[in-house]
């Protein structure tokens, strides 16, 4: 059945309209209306420079040289990553750009009313989890500065139970404490911060690719470390072993992103803006610092006889004053780039479980303490532990959600929605007392196959088949092409009206 603009158009009001629920509205989580959808293709393109370029995005492509690639197969793995979750980027800030909703409202026309909160927090324990990560890069840089000023005084045993020493937490608290601030003082405190913080970073980037061309003796030597799958290497024939799990790793860094997507394109003017946008701001980003990230990697192997892939290890060992000016503008890029990449996604999902009790900024409170708990310095140990573990792990959790929301959007709903059953708990999308049974036996259905994986990559399980390891370097792509089969058949058997009809 179709409906009216009328019915399709919504505003940030005051107070829900008559007949909304008041456990499913509040002004954060209200249709944005179109006097306030003011961003350009510009401001959404400064956006995505401003998350790609940090040390996590960093490190991610430097962990393919340890892994064994060579810097232009590494390269090449992260720009056909960055092609790939594009696609479903764009699809997903559609329902954004047209409808003017947040994520955890446009789950609800796929997982239900009530059911959309639990998807939600699958997305919002995820970003706890990378607002904890950016958390430590940036206590890291505190804790190399001051142990530069006071000639590694503070290094000591690690703590019982944390396995990081007392001064490396008290870092973090720091650091924590910074995100903290600004979440307390709203994001519109740091809109100028994010301004410069972006070519701050950018800026520390190109300086440690010039000083790697320098030590290494030109780009010759920087790129001259041959790939170790090749015949004589140390990994002969194990290319595809690591390609199709960095691949799914590439695609799982920004699969977070894929979903929430509508929660920054609600604000874009039109289509136009949020397709060349987001075209322009991920991609060219993304593969810029990918060869500056290999680079110097590669770089590292002919300066220090290893590969390192942790920046601010590799800032420490340079040394000398212009580190510590280095460090800082990092320590001010990871608060601004964490805090517009990591904490409006699971802010928004808290306060989408109580919108009359939990606001945006308490969200972003529940997230701040999430991002302690989860101890992030255990997923960066290693690269098998941030690749294999983290990263994959994360996005075979978050393929079938995706899977799931395009079937839904663009195949059932054909890209119309009804903007106030969204926040009925007895229109269209309440579906069975708030709930798609259907959503969730299609997610349940499409991770099962990458568990098995998940748990010998964890080290938790011993003796899985070969089957289950295989299909865990594809989990992004499994996860999402089974969520929407399933989903899609289900609701043509349990649902035909809605299937043949746009709501």
């Amino acid at each position: 059945m179709s409906h009216t603009t009328s019915e399709t158009t919504g505003s940030a009001q005051a107070a829900p309209k008559p007949g909304f629920c008041p456990e499913l509205w509040n002004a954060d989580l209200a249709p944005v209306g179109e006097e306030d959808r003011t961003w350009n293709w510009q401001n959404i393109a400064g956006l995505w420079v401003a998350m790609v370029v940090c040390v996590p995005a960093y490190m991610l492509a430097a962990s393919l040289v340890p892994e064994g690639m060579s810097w232009w197969q590494a390269v090449l793995t992260v720009f056909l990553g960055n092609l790939i979750v594009l696609a479903p980027m764009l699809l997903i800030g559609h329902a954004g750009a047209k409808h003017g909703i947040p994520f955890p409202v446009l789950l609800r026309a796929s997982f239900g009313t009530s059911g959309a909160k639990l998807a939600a927090m699958m997305r919002g324990v995820v970003g706890c989890g990378w607002f904890g990560i950016q958390t430590w890069v940036g206590g890291s840089a505190i804790y190399v500065i001051l142990n530069i000023l006071t000639g590694r005084a503070l290094v000591g045993e690690p703590l019982p139970g944390l396995g990081i020493d007392l001064a490396q937490f008290l870092c973090f608290l720091a650091c924590w404490g910074m995100h903290v601030y600004f979440i307390a003082r709203g994001t519109e405190s740091i809109r100028a911060l994010e301004t410069y913080a972006a070519p701050f970073l950018i800026a520390m980037s190109f300086g440690l690719l010039i000083w790697a061309v320098i030590k290494a003796g030109g780009f010759g030597p920087m790129l001259s470390t041959p790939s170790a799958f090749v015949e004589g290497g140390a990994r002969e024939g194990e290319f595809w072993q690591v390609f199709w799990p960095g691949l799914t790793a590439m695609v799982g860094f920004w699969a977070t992103l894929a979903l929430n997507i509508p929660d920054f394109t609600r604000f874009a003017k039109n289509q136009r803006h949020q397709f060349i946008g987001q075209a322009v701001g991920l991609p060219i980003p993304m593969a810029m610092l990918a060869f500056i990230a290999v680079g110097v990697a590669s770089a590292t192997v002919v300066i220090y006889g290893e590969a390192l892939w942790d920046p601010v290890a590799i800032t420490e060992r340079m040394g000398g004053f212009a580190v510590i000016i280095a460090l800082v503008a990092l320590v001010i890029a990871t608060v601004t780039t964490n805090l517009a990449a990591n904490v409006v996604a699971p802010a928004n999902g808290f306060s989408n479980l109580s919108p009359r009790r939990i606001s945006f900024r308490m969200g972003g409170y529940i997230t701040a303490g999430l991002g302690i708990a989860i101890m992030p310095w255990k997923l960066l140990e290693s690269t098998g532990a941030y690749i294999f573990t983290w990263l994959i792990g994360y996005s075979a959790l978050l393929g079938p959600l995706a899977g799931i929301m395009l079937a839904d959007y663009l195949l059932i709903r054909r890209t119309e929605l009804s903007h106030d059953d969204l926040f009925k708990n007895d229109g269209r999308y309440s579906y069975r007392n708030g709930w798609n049974v259907n959503a969730f036996i299609a997610f349940v259905i499409a991770v099962l196959p990458n568990l098995p994986g998940f748990l010998a990559a964890a080290g938790l399980m011993d003796g899985v088949p070969s089957l289950f390891s295989t299909l865990y370097n594809y989990a992004w792509f499994v996860g999402v092409a089974i969520g929407a089969v399933v989903y899609l058949a289900l609701m043509r058997m349990t649902r035909p009206s809605v299937v043949t009809a746009t709501s």
